[in-house]
């Protein structure tokens, strides 16, 4: 044996799953198929956004939420329907996690240090009834330090743990084979070297082949993560109720979220289910600086702006900004283009534009609290944000609608906006804008959100018309679908065993993190509450090593 367990992929899931195996004094081999400069992966990337129940952020905050009320929340979110196949084990997973978010993960995050932003972030409002999708209450807890933050305690564990002979880091193993030994036991990994590689974090690396390696071990925990920057695979796994995949996306993660290793462990027995079920996200934008292929940014956006599909179509209730994801990719996808527009003011983008990733929020990555004050309660809208308006080839930026309208025009193959169609959107917009009670949902759901301090002090517009000279200039943002989640993958049990197709656990072969749809083959369900992708790596890569170290030490 070269090892007593093989960690697969060296992201969030892989650096939680290494450290509990080692503190468990387990020889572990932490191998991934890039340099030591990606180490935590796509988490690394991230906004940081925490899924919190019940918490002292929320109490400070005036939220009073619950267990009961969270779970009630994943559930008409989730929509279980596969429960005796394929949601078996998910629904299981999800409960045990709201269970943790309600309990131990906020102590449990804070003793490794990490520390959390005091105002709550309300995401996917829903806007059904009481058991339809969306957060009843606020739950995003923005990590203080971004994804960098939540990565760091992880990888320093590992770090210590390789100075003392406990963990060997082994970068550009790229691994293509799952060993397999009597009654299917995995027994190790077989793969490519790859050629070394000084690109930088996130930068697309060589897939030269330089040797091959064979390594044992008496269990392997694959932690490779999901689909999203692998275009073909994410087409491959569409589901119909989407409507067509997108000819053309952004992608919302590196290069080397590729999904190989759903395949290779298929391969090799493991169950795959819930291929059908994604998670993309419809306010992608092109970066104007990028770092892998296609690299698109989210905006996170707040209730106010207009949202017009490509042939400028009002989108219906309750597809507002920022309250239903998929409801609205489902949407869109009906209309036969791959792009949908926002219509703000200067004043919308100052307060409710946020961008997502850590590259986007270097105030809040480097945990400069003077800055992020200023940046987010302050006057004018975040630099980034201002970069993006500046520079950014989706901004439109104008004095006049028609101005506006002819600069959207230039930004696709064939005009399809006329003026008088978007003024009669507009102006019928504003004039619902002259009381604080209307019929329009959406100017409802901006004087609801303001009822939220926590909205009210950093997140949404005074309520405003779009043609108020005083609000201007006036802004169009083109908007692409942006890749990002895997919510199926490996069925696990709730010790992170890896099943087969019979339903029992392939001895040996362990997985956690997107590649196993977040714990169960897809906590999540059909869709997420936000806040829970980092949370699921956390939870499932620790139940891996866990079980894993009792395993091996038998």
């Amino acid at each position: 044996m070269d090892a007593d367990v093989i960690v697969v992929g060296a992201g969030l899931a892989g650096l939680v799953a290494t450290a509990e195996l080692a503190a468990a004094g387990r020889r572990v081999l932490l191998l991934d198929q890039e340099n030591a400069a990606n180490l935590g992966g796509q988490a690394f990337w991230s906004l940081g956004g925490i899924f919190l129940v019940d918490s002292p952020e929320q109490r400070r905050m005036g939220i009073k939420d619950s267990f009961d009320l969270a779970w009630q929340d994943w559930e008409g979110t989730a929509g279980f329907d596969r429960d005796e196949d394929e949601d078996l084990w998910a629904r299981q997973w999800a409960r045990a996690y709201v269970e943790f978010a309600a309990g131990e993960k906020r102590a449990w995050l804070r003793e490794r240090g990490v520390g959390f932003v005091p105002i709550v972030g309300w995401a996917e409002r829903g806007g059904y009834d009481a058991l339809g999708h969306g957060n009843s209450v606020p739950r995003f807890h923005l990590t203080w330090g971004t994804g960098p933050a939540v990565v760091e305690p992880f990888a320093q564990r590992v770090l210590a743990a390789v100075e003392q002979g406990l963990v060997t880091l082994k970068f550009r193993h790229q691994v293509d084979e799952l060993l397999t030994g009597a009654a299917g036991t995995v027994e190790g990994v077989r793969g490519t070297l790859l050629e070394p590689s000084d690109t930088e974090r996130g930068v697309k690396s060589s897939r030269t082949a330089v040797g091959e390696f064979e390594l044992r071990a008496q269990a392997v925990v694959v932690t490779s993560g999901g689909i999203g920057g692998n275009h073909d695979l994410v087409r491959a796994n569409w589901p119909a109720r989407l409507g067509e995949p997108p000819a053309t996306m952004v992608t919302g993660v590196p290069a080397h979220v590729d999904g190989r290793m759903l395949g290779i462990s298929e391969a090799a027995g493991a169950r795959l289910v819930n291929r059908d079920r994604m998670w993309h996200y419809v306010e992608g934008i092109q970066n104007f600086a990028p770092i892998w292929p296609g690299h698109g940014i989210r905006i996170l956006p707040g209730p106010s702006s207009l949202w017009l599909d490509a042939t400028g179509q009002r989108l219906p209730v309750p597809l507002f900004p920022g309250f239903d994801t998929l409801g609205t990719l489902a949407h869109l996808r009906q209309t036969g283009y791959d792009w949908s527009w926002f219509v703000l003011t200067q004043k919308i983008i100052e307060k409710e534009f946020a961008l997502s990733g850590s590259e986007q929020n270097p105030d809040l990555t480097s945990k400069d609290i003077r800055k992020a004050v200023a940046a987010r309660v302050g006057k004018g809208a975040p630099a980034p944000v201002e970069a993006f308006k500046r520079h950014g080839a989706d901004f439109v930026v104008a004095d006049t609608l028609a101005e506006l309208v002819e600069g959207m025009n230039r930004l696709t193959e064939k005009p399809l906006l006329t003026l008088e169609q978007i003024e009669r959107q507009v102006v019928a917009r504003d004039r619902e804008m002259a009381n604080p009670y209307t019929k329009d949902l959406q100017v409802t759901a901006i004087h609801g959100a303001r009822a939220y301090r926590g909205d009210r002090i950093s997140r949404v517009a005074s309520p405003h018309r779009l043609l108020d000279p005083k609000a201007g200039p006036l802004i169009a943002v083109k908007l692409h679908v942006l890749t990002r989640k895997t919510l199926g993958g490996l069925q696990t049990d709730l010790d992170s065993r890896v099943l087969g197709a019979d339903g029992a656990p392939i001895p040996g072969l362990y997985a956690a993190g997107e590649v196993a749809g977040f714990g169960g083959g897809g906590m999540h369900g059909y869709r997420a509450l936000e806040g829970t992708f980092l949370g699921g790596c956390l939870f499932s890569g620790g139940a891996a090593g866990r079980a894993g170290a009792e395993a091996v030490g038998r």
